[in-house]
Parts: structure tokens; sequence; C-alpha cells
């Protein structure tokens, strides 16, 4: 079998299929060590869906939040237990292709193939959402893309083992602040329409916290690929997991997750057709609708809520109940908003009925509708 992209679903996906014994050729037209826009957190869920540890390229450990709404009505929360843990893509990437290898994987860097093109019995494209593999195959058609700019600027102290975040400074998104081991990422990142706003809203993010604009190195904008319902992802022996599906989270933009576990999904939609036990990767598409639907239909509420009313759902978000709950989803505990229960359920359905104010058009009060 062939997987087009060694990145974070291609090079986990030939992991675990070389890992179980499957001949994998994994292409990809970099040369690794190479780097990629990205905020390079690995939350807890993410980490989770990992077979194999990622503490060498492991530069801090998020146990903290901060949050603020528009630079206001800051609140700081602390987790029980690790939130994320950050790296950068060039060493992550790198480490996750290298274990491939190991797993006994056909690595092959530096070259490009026509998914359609490529002799083997199941083709996975996992090239990003800049990749062809999607388009060659005929798969993720109903994509639709958020817009994010981000730079690295000298490390300080004071941010270490916390994330910073500010709400609705972007229609659509919010900026952030990550620590790594010897700098700081900062972005920002919402809809596409936004992307003319994003380079004044970088400066005024580094401003608001004390940050020298003008020290940025690395600045560089990318896209965020969204996928809407129903998209189709799998066809006969073809399938595409990762950015090149279009399954980063509508409203955190974290696609890390996603990419860990459609590998797993593949691979176990893969390994039945190796076997025998069926003639598609159709399971596939079953199981992302299952696994990963419920918490893009999350994320698509969310987005939807802080859009139209965000001073309300930042009140409803801050609350220690609700930052319970996220961290509980950060972490793994929880699968989906569906899974909590008591207070914690109770916290996600006042956001869910903001959402759904906000997808009907209704204003609720004066004060919920501003912004």
């Amino acid at each position: 079998m062939a997987i087009v992209g060694g990145g974070p679903a291609g090079a986990t996906a030939a992991y675990r299929l070389a890992s179980a014994g499957a001949s994998v050729l994994v292409l990809d037209k970099a040369t690794f060590p190479r780097d990629k826009p990205c905020g390079g957190g690995v939350t807890g869920r993410a980490a989770r869906q990992l077979p194999f540890s990622i503490t060498p390229v492991v530069e801090d450990v998020v146990d903290r939040m901060e949050c603020g709404l528009r630079y206001r009505r800051h609140v700081v929360r602390r987790a029980r237990a690790p939130l994320a843990y950050m790296t950068q893509r060039r060493r992550l990437d790198h480490f996750l292709l290298q274990k491939a290898a190991e797993a006994g994987a056909d690595v092959r860097e530096g070259e490009t193939a026509d998914a359609r093109e490529l002799d083997a019995r199941i083709v996975i494209g996992a090239d990003g959402c800049n990749g062809s593999s999607a388009k060659q195959l005929g798969l993720a058609d109903g994509v639709v893309h958020g817009v994010a700019l981000e730079a690295n600027y000298p490390y300080e102290a004071r941010y270490a083992g916390a994330i910073v975040l500010e709400i609705a400074v972007i229609r659509g998104g919010y900026g952030w602040i990550f620590p790594k081991g010897d700098h700081l990422n900062v972005g920002v990142g919402g809809n596409g329409e936004e992307a003319p706003k994003l380079r004044a809203e970088l400066r005024r993010m580094c401003e608001a916290y004390g940050i020298d604009p003008e020290a940025a190195t690395d600045t560089r904008g990318y896209r965020l690929p969204m996928r809407l319902p129903r998209t189709l992802l799998a066809r006969g022996t073809t399938a595409v997991i990762g950015d090149a599906a279009g399954l980063v989270d509508p409203f955190s933009g974290d696609g890390m997750y996603e990419a860990f576990l459609s590998a797993k999904l593949v691979t176990n939609a893969a390994l039945d057709v190796l076997a025998g036990r069926a003639e598609s990767l159709e399971a596939y598409q079953t199981a992302v609708e299952r696994r990963i639907v419920p918490l893009t239909r999350a994320g698509w509420g969310a987005k939807g809520a802080f859009e139209r009313f965000p001073r309300t759902t930042y009140a409803l978000a801050r609350l220690p109940v609700t930052f319970r709950a996220l961290e509980k989803l950060l972490q793994g505990e929880l699968l989906a908003p569906s899974a909590a229960r008591g207070r914690e359920s109770a916290a996600f359905r006042a956001i869910y009925a903001v959402s759904r104010a906000a997808a009907t058009g209704t204003t609720g009060s004066r004060s919920a509708a501003s912004s």
C-alpha cells in the first residue's frame, strides 16, 4: 500500500500499518526535517492516540490556560494534568517519520507522485490541505478554509507552562501565545475572509502582551481546512486522512488530534481489506462519522456562538465548571461534549443554546447580541 504525504497523519498511519506487518510505501515531496506553519501544540487527547511517546520532541508542558475576550476580562485556569505538549513541527514530523521507518515502512523523501498512478492495492492521501492527492482521488471536495498568521518571538519565561488565548479578536477565531523551548509562537486565526486583517491583529496581539512586534521571525500565513458534513473521504480502496481530509476542528483550529485519530481509523479499515475481511475502506468513513464528526459539530457550534454572541458565550466558557469539562476534552477523558454529565453537561448545553440562537439569528438579549 502507498501513503502520499509523511506528515503527522501519514507517518502515524505508516507506523501503525508497518507495525502490523503491512508493506507500506510513504512518499513526500519534502526532505525532512522540514518546517511547517503550525502552532505546534499536541493536546493530551491527541498524544493519547499515538502508540508511542513524543517526549523526545516536547519543549514545554502546558497545564495553565490564560484567556481574554478582546484583551479584556482575563481569567486564568490551571488544569490537574497537562493540557498540551508544545513542540515544533520541524521536530515532531521528523520524529514521527523516523518512527514509521523504524517500524518497517519504506520512506522516500523528496519524491512526488500522482495518487491515481501508484501501483498499490490501497492508496491513502495524507499530503495536507495544499496537497493534490484528495483532488486526484476525487475525495474531500466539501472543504472550506480558515486562515491564520503566526510568527516566532524571543522567549520569555513568564509564559512557561501556559497557553494564552484571546478570543474573538478575529471573527471566527482567536489569538494565541504558545511557549517553545527557545522562543514564543504568537498567532491569530479565523474565518477566511479575515485574511486582510491578520497582520494588523498579530501586531496588536504582541503589543497587548508587551512583545516587541519588530522582533518577529519566520512570519507565515496558512490555511485551515474544515470538512463540511457528508464530504466523501473514502472510495473503494482509496482514502484521505488528516488535513488532506479537512479534519481540522472548526473552532480551535487544531488538527493534530484528528490527524492521529484518522490515521488509526484508516489503519483499522486498511488491515481489514488486506486480510480479506472487507473489500473497501468504507468502514473508515463510517468511523470518522462516529468518532470525529461529533467533535466537529461541537466546534462549528462554539464557533458560531462566539461569532454572534461573544460576551455571553465567553461568560459561560470562563466558568470553572466549563473549564473542567474543557479540560477533560483536551485530555481525552471525554470523547465529545455529549459525553459530559451533571453540571459539566449543563455548561455545554448552555453554550449549545447560544449556538442555536446564533444559527437561527435570534438576538436573545441586547447585551448578549452586542460585540
